[in-house]
């Protein structure tokens, strides 16, 4: 095999590329991946890792203040934003060079560089020494997405912030403005306003964290507000007047408009998918929205190029794109593989309380027709929760009638993201609320919520 001809070459070495890379060699295929950036992509230098980093320094910095309620004493409370940044980025530049570390253990070629594709089975990668060129029968298309922008609330790094500013602050905000409740605005609302910023939430669904379950999403509400946050749900920003040292935020909610001055703003109004560049649409590659189509099997229809992760749409999620990676892998290995099924993965945030979810909310499961029955279970019941200080939330499930399937399931309060797996295994097993009602929960853990939600749907709640 010539130099530059491989097996397959991915375009990314985010949570899809670097996987799909691995697992590609894995299964004996040479690999090459192209990056233009950090190994390792947004999830690992300035997304999912980094955020949780400052996430966990906020939530510290929380739990001190209730020292007393523990028995404890703590005085002088306070923080170093700069200290705590360079934690998080200390821990992202730890992670990106495992997956250099990873690449090269799997014999992986890394180059870095742009890519596009020239034409079918080509690739061609402009690098800091020139330019190189690619062949491959098979082309994984892994190139993320990156911050949408809006007219007139484009970020300037200096009052008005992405994602990426957010994680490199050149100050602490003092009145913060977060535009957009999905997960990134409301992980970066809960982290700042915990800190001490005065903290405002506009969101133009009729509700924050839109795309839970409603009940999830007004449990979560309440304790935002009760945490010192104002939300704005139904709201939109018109436009930002920017002054030397504040932006004039022209918020419009119930039809009229009013004006709110802030320090700093954060824009998180969405992404979008990084398809420029590439020579998509010379190759007949259909894109929609900024998201390359594909089918079931990440197959694009232009034969020997596929997209996963970001790039093909949503759920925006890095197990997603390293799932995605893996399939495609296989796939082009010749095993036998089953496609990813959106519904099946878990989405989690992590702002304070955590949210948690996978499967159908209550008003899906309506809406496809299923005859549904219900269960709750609060914290308030649990006594690992009570004796953590944590007894602000509910585990929430949807079963089919008819059948005992689990349709989804939905959670807000502690350490939820890593419950929500349990339920996320479940339906992966094809489980019934029978199954889970015959499986005995340790006690005392939070998980019992997961068995006393069941059984409530069912009427057979012990503590409830």
């Amino acid at each position: 095999m010539a130099a530059n001809t491989f097996d397959v070459v991915v375009i990314g070495a985010g949570p899809g590329g670097y996987v799909a890379a691995i697992r590609a060699a894995q299964l004996g295929l040479s690999v090459a991946v192209v990056e233009r950036e950090n190994l390792g992509g947004i999830c690992l230098n300035w997304g999912c890792i980094p955020t949780k980093a400052m996430l966990r320094s906020s939530e510290v910095f929380h739990l001190m203040h209730r020292a007393k309620e523990f028995g404890l004493s703590a005085s002088g409370i306070g923080y170093d934003l700069d200290a705590v940044v360079k934690r998080s980025r200390g821990i992202a530049g730890q992670l990106s060079g495992g997956v250099k570390h990873l690449l090269k253990k799997n014999k992986v070629t890394v180059i870095m560089g742009d890519a596009t594709i020239p034409a079918k089975g080509r690739v061609s990668v402009k690098t800091d020494k020139g330019s190189e060129d690619l062949s491959a029968k098979h082309i994984i298309l892994a190139t993320g997405a990156r911050a949408r922008e809006l007219p007139g609330l484009e970020a300037d790094g200096d009052l008005v912030w992405t994602y990426r500013h957010a994680l490199v602050p050149p100050r602490m905000p003092k009145k913060l403005l977060v535009i957009g409740s999905g997960a990134i605005g409301i992980e970066f609302a809960s982290f700042y306003n915990t800190l001490g910023a005065d903290t405002t939430v506009v969101e133009v669904m009729e509700r924050i964290l839109p795309v839970e379950d409603a009940e999830i999403s007004a449990f979560a509400k309440k304790q935002f507000v009760k945490q010192g946050m104002k939300i704005m749900e139904k709201a939109t920003v018109k436009q930002l007047d920017r002054q030397k040292d504040r932006v004039t935020a022209h918020i419009e909610t119930g039809g009229k408009v009013e004006k709110h001055d802030f320090d700093t703003v954060i824009s998180a109004v969405g992404i979008v998918g990084n398809v420029e560049g590439l020579g998509l649409e010379a190759l007949g590659v259909k894109i929609d929205r900024t998201h390359v189509v594909t089918d079931a099997y990440c197959r694009t229809g232009v034969e020997g190029l596929y997209a996963i992760g970001d790039i093909a749409g949503a759920p925006w999620l890095a197990h997603k794109a390293s799932h995605e990676g893996v399939m495609v892998a296989e796939m082009i290995a010749g095993l036998h593989v089953h496609p990813v099924k959106p519904e099946s993965i878990a989405g989690c945030t992590y702002c304070h309380p955590q949210v948690a979810s996978v499967g159908l909310t209550e008003a899906k499961a309506r809406e496809k027709g299923h005859d549904i029955k219900v269960g709750r279970f609060p914290f308030i019941g649990n006594g690992k929760a009570i004796a953590l200080g944590e007894q602000e939330g509910m585990v929430k499930v949807v079963f089919d009638a008819k059948t005992g399937e689990l349709l989804g399931a939905h959670m807000v309060g502690a350490e939820v993201t890593e419950l929500i797996q349990g339920y996320v295994v479940g339906r992966q097993l094809e489980t019934t609320e029978e199954d889970l009602m015959h499986t005995v929960f340790p006690h005392p853990t939070l998980s019992e919520m997961m068995h006393e939600a069941v059984l409530d749907a069912y009427g057979r709640a012990i503590h409830f």
